[in-house]
């Protein structure tokens, strides 16, 4: 699914970019030097206590430390992280706020919303990937499939008896159940919910069968045994489920990665968007900040700029093209 040409470009997430403290002793300290003078403020375009929050605040300390000057994380949320992000897309662009946020609102949100504040593309500056969250398909245990072949079997046997849950019209547990239903050739009913936290809870219940959702939300479920885990929804498995398949290898070019990223307004000045590329990265590395990010299934990565904006605009091509053919609208 990802578009002609543009795996190149696109990081591994097994790895950190290597070559960070060389990449920090390259940086223009002449230019730089000044930078930063006074407090930073950190937006979160999402409620405290999710995983892009938590890894904000965990950046932010360190980040504090590096630059000798306060981060302070703000969540303003609202809108599908539509409202934090207008904020940094409007603000000076002096890197004195940026944000950290999840590829949907840049990549998925301008097919979604009539009418968009900003440009997830053209009115941001990349600074760097920050992390991939691995994303699980998982299944009430009532449902009779050990893997998803077996779910794709039962399914069709079962047209329409089959119900997955999602945080609502257009999230990415939408978009993943609608693109396994084209895919995989099979009839399900879609349930909205307000958030991903009911979601779950009915799922588990078995009031709804199906939901492919963050591994922060239904691993802790699957090894409880109320939930069964069929599979993971990246191109490739995760380091941190190693044993899990992916949905790719019974549907070849399934996938949804969802991933973090660190960006400011357009227009920053290169010194400052490598300064915070090169300490961000430098952070991300820190065992107690991957292990951290970890135990809540989070791998920590990293990029240039450079490749962070090809992802950027690769990846809202792909979910703009998926989403108008899927005739996905938010509710």
């Amino acid at each position: 699914m990802r578009p002609s040409g543009s795996s190149a470009r696109m990081p591994s997430r097994r790895s950190v970019v290597g070559g960070i403290a060389g990449i920090a002793a390259a940086l223009p300290l002449r230019a730089v030097a000044a930078y930063p003078e006074r407090a930073i403020t950190l937006i979160v375009p999402f409620a405290p206590g999710g995983s892009t929050d938590i890894l904000a605040r965990v950046v932010s300390d360190h980040l504090a430390r590096a630059l000798r000057q306060p981060v302070v994380v703000e969540n303003r949320t609202g809108a599908s992280g539509n409202i934090g992000t207008a904020a940094v897309a409007r603000s000076v662009p002096d890197g004195y706020a940026f944000l950290f946020n999840t590829m949907s609102v840049h990549t998925m949100n301008h097919a979604l919303f009539a009418a968009m504040p900003f440009d997830g593309v053209r009115d941001f500056s990349a600074i760097t990937l920050l992390a991939y969250v691995t994303n699980t398909m998982v299944v009430h245990p009532s449902i009779p499939a050990s893997d998803v072949q077996g779910f794709i079997d039962y399914a069709r046997a079962n047209p329409g008896r089959i119900a997955y849950a999602s945080a609502g019209a257009g999230s990415t547990n939408h978009l993943c159940g609608a693109l396994f239903e084209k895919m995989a050739q099979v009839a399900m009913v879609h349930v909205p919910y307000r958030g991903g936290a009911p979601a779950v809870a009915d799922t588990v219940a078995g009031q709804t069968q199906l939901i492919f959702t963050a591994g922060t939300q239904s691993l802790e479920h699957v090894k409880a045994g109320k939930l069964r885990l069929l599979a993971v929804t990246e191109a490739k498995r995760s380091s941190l489920l190693p044993d899990v398949p992916t949905v790719a290898e019974t549907l070849p070019g399934y996938e949804m990665s969802v991933w973090y990223a660190a960006y400011g307004p357009a227009g920053m000045a290169s010194d400052i968007v490598a300064r915070l590329n090169a300490e961000i990265a430098r952070i991300l590395c820190l065992p107690d900040v991957r292990q951290r990010m970890a135990d809540i299934a989070v791998e920590t990565a990293a990029s240039s700029p450079g490749e962070l904006a090809a992802m950027t605009q690769a990846d809202a091509q792909k979910w703009g093209n998926i989403i108008r053919a899927l005739g996905i609208t938010p509710a």
